[in-house]
């Protein structure tokens, strides 16, 4: 009697179920982490501790952890061989500046703006982000999940609102608020669209690791810090005070947990793209607000309750209604 084949799904049809299955995994722990910090943080940072030695910390935890990553999947052996500075500072370098660039306009423009218009307009880094993947992957968006970035913006901006605006501008000035308030951190979304696309570019296309790009990113962004506290408020403190001035043991808890979602960044970015990074960071808001809820007792705002059908509302349409290349007719 002939054997009887066993149907299946084909070895193609399995990897393509098990690399959804970890960008799901990614994006949830994702999520779950960027929801979490601010209350991890606030926890357990004390107010005297400097903000720069906890960022440089966070940034040498996250290099170590990378690595130790790249030595288990055995893509450190590899790293002699093939790497160089060209490709590095192409890869990471670049981004990382951009990046360094991008937080120093947010720094200024949160000074000018109120915190509310401050969100509101930060937004628009996911649009930006869209922008930028088409013209650098050619990765098109159809019309559903166009609609679809248009409800995660409504989303982001009823979570914003629910923030509350507690913050008012620093001057009155109309054209102080212009050129330095909204002006810097819409240059910032660009420069954030900007920087995620080419950190996809050199991972889909250049196949760069993305823990090498977090290692080389971290090291990017540090020299840059290092280099910007030599005239900074916190250098001085750090002088003053020395480096792990305010720390306390559990200080170390908010580290890890910052230096785990800089490598889960990393993944869902080079996996999934920088878009859909976007709906995990506006998605993480609502865990901040679930877990507000268990752990504070703080019930969610009215306009939580109107975004998270939004928020569910985006992913489901994003996800559903993929961009399709129109079939030429014969």
């Amino acid at each position: 009697m002939a054997a009887t084949r066993l149907r299946g799904s084909s070895p193609a049809a399995n990897s393509g179920n098990s690399m959804s299955s970890r960008v799901l995994l990614y994006s949830l722990l994702l999520a779950l982490q960027y929801g979490a910090q601010p209350l991890i943080s606030k926890r357990f940072v004390r107010r005297e501790v400097i903000v720069t030695t906890l960022v440089l910390t966070c940034e040498i935890v996250k290099v170590a952890c990378a690595a130790i990553l790249m030595v288990k999947d055995g893509s450190m052996k590899k790293l002699t061989k093939e790497w160089s500075l060209v490709r590095s500072l192409t890869a990471s370098g670049l981004p990382a500046a951009i990046y360094a660039l991008q937080n120093s306009l947010l720094q200024i423009s949160y000074k000018n703006l109120d915190s509310l218009t401050f969100s509101i307009l930060n937004q628009t880094k996911i649009f930006f982000t869209a922008l930028f993947t088409y013209i650098i992957l050619r990765q098109k968006q159809s019309i559903q999940q166009i609609g679809a970035l248009f409800l995660l913006i409504m989303a982001a901006v009823l979570l914003s609102v629910g923030e509350g605006s507690s913050k008012g501008t620093t001057s009155s000035n109309p054209d102080q608020i212009l050129f330095y308030g909204i002006v810097p951190v819409l240059v910032a979304s660009v420069l954030s669209g900007l920087a995620s696309s080419l950190c996809q570019w050199a991972s889909q296309v250049k196949k760069h690791s993305s823990y090498l790009m977090t290692i080389e990113m971290s090291v990017v962004g540090s020299l840059c810090l290092l280099v910007s506290m030599t005239k900074s408020p916190d250098g001085e403190a750090i002088r003053k005070y020395g480096f792990f001035h305010g720390w306390t043991p559990l200080t170390l808890i908010p580290v890890l947990a910052n230096a785990l979602g800089g490598i889960l960044v990393g993944l869902v970015t080079s996996q999934a793209g920088g878009v859909r990074k976007g709906f995990v960071i506006v998605s993480a808001l609502l865990v901040t607000a679930l877990l507000q809820l268990v752990f504070e007792g703080k019930s969610p705002s009215a306009y939580c309750v109107v975004a998270l059908p939004l928020v569910l509302t985006s992913i489901s349409v994003y996800q559903k209604y993929p961009y399709q290349v129109k079939k030429k007719p014969l």
